[in-house]
């Protein structure tokens, strides 16, 4: 097999300084193009032969992936991977022109501010030890308070201590933003910090698992599930919405977008958009269950 998919990864996260999930996805990717273009056409792939690559062969390729339940939105990140794979193999503007499936973007679903908390606390009470439920509600504030992603909060060090009045968080291609912080996120974070039996090294995450390990996101994911049972809210109640309805309920009070997408940590503007379509449909959720006349 090509040794171009290693360093196609190899470049987005050293160049292009992206994720170590999209990386991971990414090179999975380009692995299986090149696994499939040797049985496709009998032969090894190198750069010279990923140039001659068309459309019809990535059609191929795509079809063959469908056939393996790919729904559109999944089939569309697996062509952006493609693209930018041949584009790094056989230079830029020579990859095959080839048009999506078309993927209707969906509009975040915000939670309201009393479930918001409500969720918070009860999670927080649930936890089988004071400094767990400490740590677990400073989390989920983070998120709720000042719209923090959950990696960009479990990513957090000591290094951030003592807390101020705003917090500097690094983001999504390590991007850095300052974000306000609420007093009582604050709070939170300070009561989790004095708490916590495992320390505050500056190179050392703040949030830490029940053995000293770094908090995993799947266990703040499961945390939420349960209390989400619990308190019969809804199935779009997760971490990441806590995030949305930070952005959603900001817009509601008059927030400039602009602002909110310095806050959010976007690199374009038309991601931090899609929150005025949840607000006008708030609106209408509103006006519909009052107005006489509706």
């Amino acid at each position: 097999m090509s040794e171009l998919p290693r360093l196609y990864a190899d470049h987005l996260a050293r160049d292009r300084r992206r994720s170590v999930h999209t990386v991971r996805a990414y090179e999975a990717t380009a692995t299986r193009l090149c696994g499939f273009l040797t049985q496709h056409w009998g032969e090894a792939i190198d750069r010279a032969a990923l140039a001659k690559a068309d459309t019809a062969d990535l059609r191929a390729f795509l079809a063959q992936r469908r056939g393996e339940g790919l729904t559109n939105a999944s089939a569309a990140r697996e062509l952006s991977a493609v693209r930018g794979f041949l584009a790094f193999a056989t230079g830029e503007g020579t990859t095959p022109r080839l048009k999506g499936p078309r993927v209707k973007k969906g509009v975040p679903r915000p939670i309201s501010p009393d479930e918001a908390v409500a969720l918070a606390d009860d999670v927080a009470d649930d936890a089988s030890e004071p400094w767990i439920g400490a740590r677990d509600l400073a989390v989920l504030l983070l998120l709720y308070g000042a719209g923090l992603r959950v990696a960009e909060a479990l990513s957090l060090t000591g290094a951030v201590l003592p807390l101020g009045a705003t917090l500097s968080v690094t983001g999504k291609r390590d991007k850095t933003r300052i974000v306000p912080l609420l007093p009582q996120v604050r709070e939170a974070v300070e009561a989790y910090v004095a708490l916590s039996p495992y320390g505050t090294a500056r190179d050392a995450p703040i949030f830490r698992g029940a053995k000293g390990g770094p908090l995993s996101p799947r266990l703040v994911r499961r945390a939420v599930q349960g209390a989400r049972v619990r308190l019969s809210l809804p199935d779009r109640t997760t971490p990441h919405a806590l995030r949305h309805s930070f952005a959603t309920h900001l817009l509601g009070r008059g927030a400039d977008l602009r602002a909110l997408q310095e806050l959010l940590g976007h690199a374009s503007l038309s991601s931090t958009q899609v929150y005025t379509q949840v607000d006008a449909a708030h609106l209408l959720d509103v006006y519909r269950n009052a107005h006489p006349r509706a």
